[in-house]
């Protein structure tokens, strides 16, 4: 199909080229042979009377104009995808559709565990992939590479799509019912004189609660374990003197499968809000605004049953 002259099957081409900077890699993406790209390039330098992609040393680069055209070339392909996919009306009994969501595992224990629940009798031909977030969260919104995001409130701020609020939950702290050294109230200087488990990403958000208490107290906490799951955390304390902060809601289930016991922090700290963030193009799709409205009647729910009684910073 052509418009204006040009070749809109291209404009799928160079949005991959852009993206890859690699004609082997795109021509793999785009099911075609290698030769096939390279062709398809060569048409689009003719159409721009523009290089796009120059050979620097072993890589190739984007050209100025190149970059001008990449968030363009993607908004245009996702409003189109977006527009393909929209139907007269929505019927989620009926209706088949495949959803990424990505949050933590945390947060697929609390809240889309039963949002998959609810899905499974109102919608049993939606399908939902559940992720954990991507390194580059904004990058993966803007190529459509995720459908919905669920994160802390601090994180979802910085990005510049829809969302909206969905629960809040505060932090406790988590202990070996048979810890000899512990009764409550906890105190700071025990606190700070026992070993600590945290959880740790490899991101940013791995040293966000060190970050928060550094410049209040003065002084890192000695942590002797680290992971990278939200809850596997609590398996790692059993038998212990170790402790760990986590989100009460984790704490409390843990504490129904496993000898542990609840302890209220020391110290008060700002609350985790937890917020659903999408990308823009999916504003107005029908089927992605009932999902988002089924998502927040389920944190509503959540939030009716237990409402949050101590403080905890935003990590999960």
């Amino acid at each position: 199909m052509r418009l204006d002259r040009f070749d809109l099957n291209l404009l799928v081409v160079l949005d991959v080229l852009l993206d890859e900077r690699n004609v082997t890699r795109a021509s793999e993406r785009l099911h075609i042979s290698q030769s096939g790209a390279s062709a398809a390039l060569n048409r689009l330098r003719e159409h721009f009377d523009d290089e796009l992609l120059v050979q620097v040393g072993r890589r190739l680069e984007l050209t100025p104009l190149a970059q001008d055209l990449a968030a363009p070339v993607r908004e245009a392909l996702l409003q189109a995808r977006a527009a393909i996919a929209r139907r007269a009306s929505f019927d989620p009994a009926t209706a088949e559709r495949h959803f990424v969501v990505c949050a933590s595992d945390y947060v697929i224990a609390v809240l889309l565990a039963t949002v998959v629940q609810r899905l499974a009798t109102l919608a049993p031909r939606l399908s939902l992939d559940l992720r954990s977030p991507p390194r580059d969260i904004a990058q993966a919104l803007e190529r459509g590479a995720i459908d919905l995001l669920v994160m802390p409130r601090q994180y979802a701020e910085r990005l510049e799509h829809p969302q909206m609020p969905l629960f809040e939950d505060s932090h406790v702290c988590l202990a070996w019912a048979g810890h000899p050294r512990l009764e409550p109230p906890l105190t700071l200087a025990r606190y700070m004189a026992l070993e600590h488990v945290t959880v740790r990403f490899g991101d940013e958000r791995s040293v966000s609660f060190e970050e928060w208490f550094l410049p209040r107290y003065g002084t890192r906490r000695r942590v002797a374990c680290s992971v990278d799951s939200f809850s596997a955390l609590p398996l790692l304390l059993v038998g212990t003197e170790r402790v760990a902060t986590v989100h009460r809601r984790l704490a409390e289930h843990s504490a129904h499968h496993l000898p542990l016991q609840l302890l209220d922090l020391p110290f008060e700290m700002p609350p985790l809000k937890e917020t659903l963030a999408w990308p823009r193009h999916l504003q107005a799709d029908a089927a992605h605004a009932w999902l988002r409205e089924q998502i927040g009647l389920c944190a509503a729910e959540l939030s009716a049953a237990q409402a949050p009684q101590a403080s905890g910073p935003d990590r999960g």
